[in-house]
């Protein structure tokens, strides 16, 4: 069994594309491979998840703790011959001088050895110092190779493994040269989401073919082989979660999932499953009308691409829209709060949306929330009805953001879930627009120890469904 941690001496060093070309180079040679993203993230790990087969799991040091971290790395390895960690920016960074958050940090957490992506552009003799830093800056890191990336061709391969083989006593595993084939578009969040790209299979195997003729992927395997701890069995201290056999689908959650929306965490999905939710697709561009329903998820995504398309999907619109007056369970984020507002403007277009917000969707050409946020409950939100007052507002939730709109216009009216102690969120103070069972935030959450958004909502799609009421009773 091999686990390892990819990552790099900085950021854009083509660490994701290898990593989706090795999960991919390796699930072909018949290998179960179980992939893990660092940090918060959709997007990489929808295209990590498709080349390996399984689903992708997020490791967060942020929005978990160490004990969940380790339950949910520990939980999903146990089936795999391989574990791939993607690391996010370089090896040492990170939040705290004391590199507590690093992807250093995880690889010791975990107790596997890293992979490091050398961005060999411009690079002859140098490497060899930048290596020998990463190796001496923490002794409690093992790098147990390096795969030399966007190589300017054979010869300028060969100086750089003579260097690195002189000076230095870490292998080169792989030297991948620049080409253009192995880039995926990119976009203001990223690389484009596969779930846009009719052609994002063959893309990775593309990539998976590039990187296998590339990289010696049994060397790979054989210097990466698991540590005896990297592989045991949760302990006493660690809650290890078990899935019931069975599961009896009490409520029907519709999930929108289709080009527009899809951004969604595994282990979020996976909540709602073993909580009694039976997911029901829905899309944004095809349906013309809600499913009976229980309740209805929006997740992020890139609607701004679509506005024509949504715009001209009246039928679903004024469906959801009656929906929510009618109090259907609604949660949103970020696209999906973009979706519900009265418009979206984008280069000098404005076209209408949902309508089941009083704001106005503006796009911006920078950022105008990026990062993690702290927030504070207000009491106002529709899942605090089983909560005692004096609680409210007592823990922070610890959360995510990233989208280059925001509001305008919105009612003075209207009502706040949370106050936004770090981050922008909708104004920089608060953030969750709540009317009737609708929560729409441009925050990020996930299901956590912290916050266990998934089991919240449930609780508040048990309460209504207690009413007899569906989708489509309260659309009607």
């Amino acid at each position: 069994m091999s686990r390892f941690l990819i990552s790099a001496a900085h950021k854009s060093s083509g660490k994701t594309t290898l990593s989706i070309g090795l999960c991919a180079a390796l699930h072909a040679k018949g290998l179960a491979v179980q992939a893990y993203k660092k940090g918060p993230d959709f997007i990489d790990p929808m295209w990590l998840a498709q080349a390996s087969g399984r689903p992708c799991y997020n490791l967060d040091f942020y929005m978990m703790s160490r004990d969940e971290m380790l339950d949910a790395y520990r939980r999903h390895i146990e089936s795999a011959d391989v574990g791939i960690i993607e690391g996010n920016k370089g090896l040492y960074d990170g939040l705290d001088l004391d590199g507590s958050n690093s992807n250093a940090a995880l690889a010791q957490l975990l107790n596997v050895p890293v992979i490091l992506i050398v961005d060999a552009r411009g690079m002859t003799r140098g490497v060899a110092p930048l290596i020998l830093g990463y190796q001496a800056f923490d002794r409690n890191i093992r790098i147990a190779g390096v795969i030399l990336n966007r190589l300017g061709g054979l010869r300028h391969e060969s100086k750089l493994r003579a260097v690195i083989e002189h000076y230095t006593d870490i292998p080169v595993l792989g030297a991948v040269q620049n080409d253009d084939a192995l880039q995926i578009v990119e976009r203001h969040l990223g690389l484009m989401p596969n779930n846009e790209s009719l052609a994002a299979e063959r893309k990775i195997r593309t990539i998976a073919a590039r990187v296998a003729e590339q990289v010696d992927l049994d060397r790979l395997l054989q210097r990466t082989v698991a540590q005896p701890e990297a592989t045991t069995a949760c302990t006493a201290t660690t809650a290890c979660k078990t899935e019931p056999d069975s599961v009896r689908h009490h409520f029907r959650i519709g999930l929108m999932r289709d080009r527009a929306f899809g951004f969604y965490y595994a282990d979020d999905l996976e909540a709602l499953n073993s909580g009694g939710a039976r997911i029901i697709p829905v899309d944004a561009l095809q349906d013309t009308r809600l499913p009976e329903l229980d309740g209805l998820i929006i997740g992020g995504g890139f609607p701004e691409l679509f506005l024509k398309e949504l715009e001209a999907n009246t039928g679903l619109r004024d469906n959801i829209r009656q929906a929510i007056k009618n109090g259907l369970p609604v949660y949103a984020e970020c696209g999906g709060l973009m979706y519900l507002s009265r418009s979206i403007r984008w280069n000098e277009e404005t076209h209408q949306m949902v309508g089941a917000i009083p704001g106005d969707i503006v796009m911006h050409a920078k950022p105008v929330g990026r990062g993690y946020v702290r927030l504070r409950e207000t009491g106002l939100a529709p899942w605090n009805f089983e909560k005692r007052e004096e609680t409210i507002g007592e823990t922070e939730i610890c959360a995510h953001e990233f989208h280059y709109s925001d509001m305008e216009n919105l009612s003075p009216e209207t009502k706040f879930a949370y106050s936004v102690t770090r981050g922008h969120g909708l104004d920089g103070q608060h953030d969750g627009i709540v009317y009737r069972n609708l929560l729409a935030s441009y925050t990020h959450l996930r299901a956590t120890q912290n916050f266990n958004w998934v089991q919240r909502f449930l609780a508040l799609v048990a309460r209504h469904a207690s009413t007899g009421k569906t989708s489509r009773q309260a659309a009607a």
